[in-house]
């Protein structure tokens, strides 16, 4: 995926209310951005590190702007969750996922239950897969790890990949590292020990856990390698 227009750089001032984050631009002028990220951004949010802007063209937004990336220790991270899904449905239909060669088309937001929807419905031309894409930004000392906060919302979805699983559908729970400075991953158990618990039930009943790395820089952001899983 690249970026369309380029992309404006600052200095992150802080992260705060959730969603948004004060960036001093290199001009001096400080703006409120938009941080489309649900997490706690730990390891990826220190105040003063280089971050990169997309900039939106709605009039309608009350922030134009929008956090992408951010630059800890020379290491570019995407923090925009938004994202993600179409990084990875892009990987897969290019090719660049191995596991799922064969995907013809590939459907998103996918109600599976009352009160549940999965990201993607990969459709090959004899099956279906559900597939939970989850960001990691989340790296310390060569190890990428998910979640960055409990979640909750997370454990619900492994339950339902397991569920449909056990209906004899395939299911997937896919990690999408945005960051290079990791050469593995594990669940961030010290975080959500009952998210690492039921990651492990996932892949003990027949859930496929993949993981695989971006390359993530101003000009762009590509799916790069898969990267082992340690429980």
């Amino acid at each position: 995926m690249k970026f369309e227009n380029p992309l404006i750089h600052g200095h992150l001032i802080k992260r705060y209310k959730r969603f948004l984050a004060d960036v001093e631009l290199s001009n001096g002028e400080v703006i409120t951005v938009h941080c489309p990220n649900t997490g706690t951004m730990l390891s990826c949010s220190t105040p003063g590190s280089e971050v990169a802007l997309s900039v939106s063209d709605n009039p309608k937004r009350k922030y134009p702007h929008t956090l992408e990336m951010i630059n800890e220790n020379g290491i570019w991270i995407g923090v925009n969750t938004a994202r993600t899904n179409g990084l990875v449905a892009d990987a897969i239909l290019g090719g660049g996922v191995s596991e799922f060669s064969g995907v013809e088309r590939i459907k998103r937001e996918i109600k599976t239950s009352e009160h549940t929807r999965l990201d993607l419905l990969l459709h090959t031309a004899t099956e279906e897969i559900y597939v939970e894409v989850k960001n990691c930004s989340l790296a310390q000392k060569g190890l990428a790890m998910f979640p960055d906060a409990v979640t909750t919302r997370g454990t619900k979805h492994l339950n339902e990949l397991i569920r449909l699983q056990g209906e004899g559908k395939r299911s997937c729970i896919f990690f999408l590292v945005q960051r290079m400075d990791a050469d593995s991953f594990a669940p961030a158990a010290h975080i959500d020990e009952v998210y690492a618990k039921t990651l492990k039930e996932a892949i003990t009943k027949g859930v496929m856990a993949l993981v695989y790395q971006a390359r993530v820089t101003p000009e762009g952001i590509e799916v790069v390698r898969p990267l082992p899983l340690s429980l």
